[in-house]
């Protein structure tokens, strides 16, 4: 049996001591006993979930249900927002015992049987519901077979629910249309599985599915979703035709890795987003010596299955370069999980874990380049005491990645925002463009034209379509904020301030936003005239940045252009943000 508490990252953030405090009370109140009950072992626990063992499978289902039944009657009274949910899935199979532990395809379709069930819900297999449907009164509803995550034959499953709510109803579900496909084929790579059973090696699976998605951008026959999009969906419960219809794309590719020692073995598969059935899956074996390798063969692999008409000769020039140390590599993975939260602490933890994988690959261009545009954002957002000496970091850190490896897309865009900080606009844009000639799909580097035209050209009009580029390519980006800001920004020159508004409240709804897309909104509304709304916004944005004033902006926005910056400064001012 395996259970796990729905959208419990959100509740985590929303109130993380008070959700601990809850999920304690469930555990000690209802769960445990009802487990003890029914002759159940906690096998083990992993923070939001669950994996029981029991001798009897009649008594591990009823046991479940009755949980789910008490769960709802807890949470009845309780905030919606604050409420802990369970899905969970029982299965009837052989298992391994490893010590205290228990492995094998029996505990892992209870695993994606879980995924699937329904919020306060129970699924089972076929061999759980040929033994309990004439020993337990409790109605299961057939759906079918069902093509689960990583498991190589579907499934048929019965689900048990408390009532007709589905995954679609959850707060963390997303309402909106499905976006239009663009005309070339389109492909998202979803975060692929870490089954090592070692937390350790979440960064490892993530590294493997970004240089897949890296490897796939540069091809441009090829429309490929942000790594910033498509990582959004780790950890859930994924149905590949709400991805394709979130994302906009034809296709999707899953996998997972197991690492064991020095032996790595990596599953993937290419299933099409509108049908849900597999164009291609393929298992690759080897050591970590051959890993870039056996990464190289599944992103073949992937293109030939999408894209025929590639040639041989395209496939091999877009080979990455590969890192000389996995462990550098690993960091700089690590580094980009805390440099995309827009706030001091993360950003001094992301450049420290981008100046160790400096320190122990010299020869890592991607890990120069980050750790050169960290040092340039620290001067952006107000982080860096000593600007001087971090803008000359950032130069070095930024033309060694470049002197690596020329066809580093990371080290072109960080080039050309240092270029257009330095008030040579159009070297920056020349390097923007080099990017995504390297790239078609860098969403950075689309962004980064954007930015160019609006904040170093004063072009807020010309700014506009390559914004929108870069908000295709990755909808649900965690970086989006700043894309919709700078986008807003632009509009708000153009005096159109009601799309202008649209944009940036967008950009302040996103977690992690910082104080900047409240400033920009303050001044897109105070030029609109609704001057009470401009500083209920603008004290949002001061208490983010207390140090917040318009001399403080200037000294930070280095190399704006006085077209953009008069314009932001005299909404600022009428929204009411002190001088100095």
């Amino acid at each position: 049996m395996s259970a796990d508490v729905v959208g419990y990252s959100r509740l985590m953030g929303v109130d993380e001591t008070g959700t601990l405090s809850d999920l304690r009370a469930h555990r000690a109140e209802l769960i445990d006993g009802k487990i003890a009950e029914y002759g159940g072992r906690i096998v083990k626990t992993m923070g939001d979930g669950l994996l029981l063992e029991f001798a009897s499978v009649v008594e591990a289902t009823q046991c479940m249900v009755e949980v789910q039944k008490g769960m709802a009657e807890r949470n009845e009274g309780t905030d919606e927002a604050r409420r802990i949910i369970f899905r969970i899935g029982v299965n009837l199979g052989d298992i391994i015992i490893d010590g205290e532990d228990i492995l094998g395809d029996g505990v892992n379709i209870a695993a994606r049987l879980q995924e699937i069930a329904e919020p306060g819900g129970v699924s089972i297999s076929r061999r759980v519901y040929e033994d309990v449907q004439e020993r337990l009164d409790t109605a299961f509803e057939d759906t079918g077979e069902q093509s689960l995550k990583n498991i190589a034959k579907p499934v048929h499953v019965w689900r048990w629910s408390p009532g007709k709510s589905s995954p679609s109803d959850t707060p963390e579900a997303i309402d909106q249309a499905p976006l239009p496909l663009p005309s070339k084929p389109s492909i998202a790579v979803l975060p692929f599985d870490n089954m090592s059973g070692d937390p350790e090696q979440e960064y490892f699976a993530d590294g493997i599915a970004e240089d897949v998605i890296t490897a796939l951008s540069r091809f441009g026959s090829l429309f490929v979703i942000a790594r910033n999009s498509s990582f959004t969906y780790k950890g859930q419960a994924v149905d590949v035709k709400r991805v394709g219809q979130e994302l906009g794309v034809r296709y999707v590719v899953e996998g997972s890795v197991r690492k064991a020692g020095n032996r790595v073995r990596i599953t993937a598969q290419l299933i099409d987003a509108a049908s849900g059935n597999h164009i291609w899956a393929d298992r690759f074996d080897g050591s970590l010596d051959d890993v870039f390798e056996l990464q190289d063969q599944i992103t073949e692999q992937i293109v030939v299955a999408v894209e025929p008409e590639i040639s041989s000769n395209e496939r091999e020039r877009v080979r990455r370069k590969r890192p000389e140390s996995l462990d550098a590599w690993e960091l700089v993975q690590r580094g980009l999980s805390y440099s995309s939260r827009i706030n001091k602490e993360d950003h001094v933890e992301g450049m420290r874990l981008f100046e160790e994988a400096v320190a122990l690959d010299r020869n890592s261009s991607v890990a120069h380049a980050n750790l050169g545009f960290a040092h340039l954002s620290a001067v952006l957002f107000g982080y860096d005491e000593d600007r001087e000496e971090a803008l000359a970091t950032a130069w070095e850190e930024t033309e060694r990645a470049l002197s690596l490896d020329p066809n580093e897309p990371m080290a072109h865009f960080a080039l050309g925002r240092l270029h257009v900080s330095a008030g040579a606009v159009e070297m920056g844009i020349g390097e923007m463009r080099t990017a995504i000639k390297i790239n078609p799909n860098f969403e950075r580097g689309h962004h980064g034209l954007g930015w160019a035209h609006h904040y170093g050209a004063g072009q807020a009009e010309s700014a506009l379509p390559y914004l929108d580029v870069a908000l295709r390519l990755s909808p649900r980006s965690d970086l989006r904020w700043s894309t919709l800001m700078v986008k807003g920004s632009a509009l708000r020159m153009l005096g159109r301030y009601e799309e202008a508004i649209a944009n940036c409240r967008e950009a302040c709804r996103i977690p992690d936003c910082g104080f900047l897309p409240y400033m920009q909104l303050a001044a897109a509304l105070a030029e609109a005239g609704q001057t009470d709304e401009a500083r209920t916004a603008l004290a949002e944005a001061m208490r983010r940045q207390p140090a917040l004033s318009i001399s403080f902006q200037r000294k930070n926005m280095v190399g704006m252009h006085e077209t953009s910056w008069n314009s932001l400064r005299d909404g600022l001012r009428k929204a009411g943000l002190p001088e100095g």
